[in-house]
């Protein structure tokens, strides 16, 4: 049988997704990425805002047509959408053979089994459950292209934002056990994996669910003793929750990048209160400085939620303000989505779309002055980084810098007689920048 994975919203679901497609080919299933060619349609749905809700329905029911055309003979629905919205999925999308949690990834085959002999049905488990590697005993299979994959580890959250419904269809937190990262890891770089990239709901708490303290320092350095790995990438740190051990060792291990993920979602401390978070802009501001301080060419990305209830025009302006005086590298900001079942799709003073738009395109527009100012300071820079691809009819490789996460950052364009491949790394000189990206040519080949 050939199995069609569609995986919908964050990296964390990505992990979810290669790993069942591990489970299917080890059971002797194949996978396809031609609906044409498609036995079944697996969906690894999202349902964190509105608008990745709107787009895992969409491809439901555009995968239904197929299921009831009979082009395909099955489709399975899983991850948060489909842990959130059993009922609503099986009343309004009855093409839909079976129902798969956010927890019960490790029975993908068996439920494909019990479709395709006419018994399908719904695995919904406790949503608190662990899942530990022993659970996927075959390999995953990378779909980042090979050079760079995502390391989950940690589930579920525990911080109960307001605005937030990953505890209700994710859980608790849970730290996977360190010993089977890193032999998770061992298996990534064994397959070719040069990058890897650290993700969970907050990758800062790891560890203090199994051993009652932070462990991530720990994790970091036992990742970068391995053999094979070039970059180690955090994304996802709660900014109260870095350590003056976690910069000590972002600072003195030379693998992990000089990179750092923290979503802040706001800088007004009322607002700030209002989102459950725990922390105040003092506490930003002391905990940004501390890094530029202790890490001075440290790239620091964040993300904002503009238009949450109650939000003032001063609260705006207070963020704005802030913006521009941090001038993060990287920035990205989201609309409020309200959010049924969250306290704060309850709050009085829900701003109107129309609102939340203007200040969603004023932040961005401050944020692409800092950002392009600091694009055309980075020309005559030299940066280390690894090539992702390249443009064959322009002769132009395209590469990221430690500065630069896939799919969410910037790239470094690389013309260049040179022949080079995916995961190559090389040291570029900075000649030119276009808006976001940089553009370079080739200084000199790097060696570990």
């Amino acid at each position: 049988m050939k199995i069609l994975f569609i995986s919908l919203g964050c990296d964390k679901n990505l992990v979810d997704t290669e790993k069942m497609l591990g489970i299917l080919v080890q059971r002797g299933f194949s996978i396809t990425d031609d609906e044409q060619e498609a036995d079944a349609v697996v969906v690894n749905t999202c349902c964190f805002i509105n608008d990745a809700k709107q787009e895992s329905i969409n491809t439901l029911l555009e995968m239904a047509q197929l299921r009831e055309n009979g082009s395909i003979k099955a489709l399975i629905a899983a991850g948060c959408l489909a842990q959130r919205y059993q009922e609503e999925i099986q009343r309004e999308i009855p093409e839909v053979d079976a129902i798969l949690g956010t927890t019960a990834i490790d029975v993908i085959a068996d439920t494909l089994d019990e479709v395709f002999c006419g018994k399908g049905q719904n695995h919904l488990k406790d949503i608190n459950r662990s899942l530990t590697n022993a659970d996927f005993s075959s390999k995953r299979i990378v779909t980042t292209g090979g050079h760079y994959a995502y390391l989950k580890i940690a589930e579920g959250c525990d911080k109960h934002c307001s605005y937030c419904i990953i505890p209700k269809v994710r859980g608790h937190y849970r730290s996977v056990p360190m010993e089977e990262l890193v032999q998770e890891a061992k298996q990534l770089v064994a397959s070719g994996v040069k990058e890897l990239i650290l993700v969970a709901q907050e990758t800062t708490l790891y560890g203090v669910d199994l051993y009652g303290e932070k462990r991530l320092p720990e994790l970091l350095r036992r990742l970068c003793a391995i053999t094979g790995i070039y970059w180690i990438r955090i994304l996802y740190c709660y900014p109260e929750e870095i350590t003056d051990e976690l910069i000590e060792t972002i600072k003195s291990e030379p693998k992990i990048c000089n990179y750092l993920d923290i979503p802040i979602q706001h800088a007004s401390n009322t607002i700030l209160k209002r989102m459950g978070r725990r922390t105040d802009q003092n506490g930003l501001v002391r905990i940004i400085a501390k890094l530029r301080d202790q890490i001075p060419d440290i790239c620091l990305r964040t993300t904002l939620i503009t238009g949450f209830p109650g939000e003032t025009a001063e609260d705006h302006v207070s963020l704005i303000q802030f913006v521009d005086e941090m001038e993060f590298d990287r920035l990205g900001v989201f609309c409020y989505s309200q959010e049924e079942d969250t306290p704060a799709a309850l709050f009085e003073n829900q701003i109107d779309e129309e609102v939340k738009l203007e200040r969603q395109e004023e932040l961005m527009e401050l944020q692409q002055e800092i950002a392009f100012e600091k694009a055309q300071n980075a020309i005559g820079s030299t940066l280390l980084v690894m090539v992702e691809g390249s443009i064959p009819d322009e002769h132009v490789y395209v590469a990221r810098s430690y500065k630069d996460a896939p799919n969410v950052d910037g790239y470094v364009f690389i013309r260049t007689g040179k022949e080079l491949m995916t995961g190559d790394f090389v040291r570029v000189q900075i000649t030119n920048a276009h808006r976001y990206d940089l553009i370079g040519e080739i200084k000199d080949e790097f060696t570990e």
